[in-house]
């Protein structure tokens, strides 16, 4: 197999992870700081409707809690887009100024400053890429499509389209960017996930308004030909899709339709967190013990597992299964407690943060899971 636009190159049509980058945005929300926030905002809201509460019409609203928060999920902090409106009572939510259509959009400029990150750590130039995958939780807008956006801000030729799959977006785009190399395709292929989920959480609601966060990441997967010296081989990739109403967000176009509930609770992020919790834990390790067995890799060898930052309770509960005993920080890294839930983005944070300690030969896995239910695995080795 070779490349068409390098005929002299012989590609492998074996898919490596050559880097990755990250993008952080310097503003960050402490627990205390989003309970005093919220606090306020119940207050507020218990004494607009004292008269209704008294009369038992309208049930009153609790406070959160650093306590709460911190058990129910072990987030400490989570960094934003927009500090001051979120933690504003009366608003609650992100904002800035619109920007014109002449300008790059904000999902966009995050992502392309992430995919610059991982080209300059893999010395790649933009026009080595042939493809960018937009793979996250939500879009900004429907067309034209986020990925083109970036690839032409990047400078790079070929194609880019977007993927949606919820939590697991940056690995089902890792499958999609690697099948590409397998098929030649593709030799060289950037995976972006710019997650600005602060747009779409409910920052009113007590159940889940500390659980998310925003960020970038990047991954360029590539032809082990052109690869740089150290890189990480993808020894397998599995991806699955179970249908839940459990994890939910009916926020589209069609809200246009049945405008009298076009604000209405569901149209940002809701879950039931308990059935979350029971039905994803035992999904997600036993799909993680049936592939490694499929590729003949030990799963109680495993030097590092990269999992989704949701809920630490639920990945300590899936690495002791896959590793046979409760897995240590170095075996199972966590960067939820500072990142919060960044959605397809937080097993790539993990992974970018916490692998150049690993050696030559070291195996290793990036596992997402979350809404859908949609779940996906990549099984990788440190080269060089």
């Amino acid at each position: 197999m070779q490349d068409s636009q390098h005929p002299s190159l012989a590609l492998t049509g074996r898919p490596v992870i050559s880097a990755t980058g990250l993008f952080t945005p310097p503003e960050s929300i402490t627990n205390a700081e989003l309970v005093e926030s919220f606090n306020a905002f119940v207050d507020r809201h218990n004494a607009a409707h004292a008269d209704a509460i008294a009369a038992g019409e309208v049930a009153p609203l609790a406070y959160s809690s650093v306590e709460f928060i911190e058990k129910a999920s072990g987030i400490k902090a989570r960094h934003v887009m927009a500090k001051a409106p979120v933690l504003d009572p009366a608003i609650m939510a992100p904002r800035w100024d619109e920007r014109s259509n002449d300008d790059l959009s904000i999902m966009a400029e995050i992502g392309v400053a992430a995919a610059r990150d991982a080209l300059a750590r893999a010395g790649r130039a933009p026009e080595d890429v042939d493809a960018v995958l937009c793979a996250a939780s939500n879009m900004q807008r429907a067309y034209p499509a986020m990925a083109i956006e970036i690839q032409q801000a990047l400078g790079i030729e070929g194609f880019g389209f977007d993927m949606n799959v919820a939590c697991s977006s940056a690995t089902f785009g890792i499958q999609t960017a690697a099948d590409y190399v397998r098929a030649g395709h593709a030799k060289s292929v950037l995976v972006v996930s710019p997650e600005i989920t602060s747009g779409h959480l409910n920052w009113r609601d007590r159940d889940s308004h500390f659980i998310f966060g925003d960020v970038a990441t990047a991954v360029l997967v590539e032809d082990a030909a052109i690869a740089p010296p150290q890189h990480w081989d993808i020894l397998g990739t599995k991806l699955k899709t179970v249908f839940s109403n459990n994890i939910r967000n009916n926020f589209g176009f069609l809200n246009r339709a049945h405008p009298e509930t076009a604000d209405a609770p569901d149209k940002l992020f809701v879950q039931e967190g308990r059935k979350v919790f029971k039905e994803v834990v035992p999904m997600v390790a036993q799909m993680i013990l049936d592939e490694a067995a499929r590729l003949g890799i030990d799963p109680e060898g495993l030097r590092r597992l990269w999992l989704h930052q949701a809920n630490a309770g639920m990945n300590r509960l899936i690495a002791h299964k896959v590793l046979g005993h409760e897995a240590s920080e170095d075996e199972s890294p966590t960067v939820l407690d500072t990142y919060g839930n960044t959605s397809s983005a937080g097993s790539i944070i993990a992974f970018h943060q916490h692998q150049a300690d690993l050696t030559p030969g070291d195996t290793g896995l990036i596992c997402s899971f979350g809404a859908g239910y949609s779940a996906g695995t990549v099984f990788v080795r440190k080269v060089g």
